[in-house]
């Protein structure tokens, strides 16, 4: 089950004028529940989205690179759950490209202004037919307020619908930034996340909401690890209709600029840290914070070190403080001339080491004890610089076993 994570209350997902989603049961997943998602988007709206770094990008991310690089305005984004519609070679390029001509066809735009996302099962061909007959039914559904709904149909392995709201003033107009996301497992993003798809009723220059897709990923999306394994399929999207009225924002230099990315990078964190509660097979939700780094990278290196290390997730896992892993995990960072004398680590507010060794006033009962609780910090001085970076991860449960290994039956 996932640690601390609800499902979104509907009346706290505001709509985003401009927006509509649907959603149908297309037998993709498994029969009987919701797997597809449509967006429709007003004329006018803008889009951005950054992809997996993978070099087995699947097929419907190649089409959408190639679609958003080819200018054309986005009118609608589809999504199935079920077959990732990777290692599908070009026939999996022509199935993603079919469920775009589909959707436009009923919608009435172009090919080229649909996007189209998969996630699920790898080297299995997509079953397209099963998408053009379950569209319909998605176009019947499309609402401003589905947005729940949406959320629950991207899922795979997720067992709770992830979905985030705040509403902020620009301009003197109330503006809407929401968001979905789905992912669990195979999850440790570069550039991107599994699927997340964030819309907001500002208005948006296309530069800068290229720039800002890119720079909210970095402080959100790729903060978070579950397994250390990039997907083939992550991708993470931004959507900006205009529709509130409020005055279009094209410089990072505007004030309302700093307004609008802080909203947009909460609901982005809370995105991503959900995901993180919701890892396969989660019993305990992990922030590493690193502090005195002489850089973001080699901060961000040594979190992910930790957050990824197999033995330091099952000791979270069993509430067993072998912390002796911590200092393997932070000297495997690969930190060049790392001074081990001057390096602190603290497990919630318990000094463990010191001064690169165990701290004199440590007790292996103050790390149990602070280890059984469903939420964990670790922090580190690296006693470097001033940098501080943070990442979000949980533990392995034999159930991380259990779901992978039974993922395919």
């Amino acid at each position: 089950m996932a640690v601390k994570l609800a499902v979104p209350d509907p009346s706290s997902l505001q709509p985003v004028e401009g927006v509509e989603l649907g959603f149908a049961a297309a037998g993709i997943r498994k029969a009987g529940r919701d797997d597809l998602m449509l967006i429709r988007l007003a004329p006018g709206a803008r889009v951005a989205g950054v992809f997996t770094q993978n070099s087995f990008a699947a097929a419907p991310v190649q089409v959408c690179r190639r679609h958003l690089s080819s200018g054309s305005a986005i009118r609608a984004l589809v999504v199935n759950a079920g077959n990732a519609n990777c290692g599908t070679g070009d026939a999996g390029v022509a199935a993603a490209e079919r469920s775009c001509d589909a959707v436009a066809a009923l919608l009435g735009c172009r090919r080229e202004e649909v996007l189209p996302f998969s996630t699920g099962v790898i080297l299995e061909p997509l079953p397209v037919e099963r998408i053009e007959t379950a569209l319909p039914a998605c176009v019947k559904t499309l609402s401003k307020n589905a947005w729940g709904e949406a959320a629950a149909a991207i899922m795979t392995t997720d067992t709770v619908p992830k979905a985030v709201s705040v509403v902020v003033t620009i301009g003197g107009k109330s503006v809407a930034v929401t968001g979905i996301a789905k992912g669990v497992g195979m999850l440790s993003p570069n550039m991107a996340t599994m699927l997340a798809y964030i819309a907001t009723d500002a208005a948006v220059a296309p530069a800068l909401l290229s720039q800002l897709v890119r720079d909210v990923a970095d402080a959100s999306f790729n903060r978070v690890t579950v397994d250390g394994d990039t997907s083939t399929n992550d991708s993470f999207v931004l959507i900006a209709t205009g529709a509130s009225g409020s005055p279009e924002i094209n410089s990072q230099a505007n004030p309302e600029y700093a307004v609008l990315r802080s909203a947009i990078e909460s609901v982005a964190v809370r995105l991503a840290q959900s995901i993180a509660r919701d890892g396969e097979g989660a019993t305990k939700f992990i922030e590493i914070q690193i502090e005195g780094g002489a850089t973001v990278e080699e901060s961000l290196s040594v979190a992910r070190s930790i957050a990824n290390s197999p033995l330091i997730k099952t000791a979270f896992f069993a509430s067993d403080p072998n912390l002796g892993r911590l200092l393997m995990a932070i000297g495997n960072a690969g930190i060049a001339r790392l001074d081990v004398s001057r390096v602190n680590v603290w497990l919630g507010d318990v000094l463990v080491v010191e001064r690169g060794g165990r701290a004199a006033t440590y007790r292996e009962e103050d790390g149990a004890r602070i280890m059984k609780p469903e939420e964990i910090t670790v922090r580190v001085d690296l006693g470097r610089g001033v940098v501080r970076s943070v990442v979000w991860t949980c533990d392995f449960s034999y159930d991380y076993v259990k779901i992978n290994a039974e993922y395919r039956t």
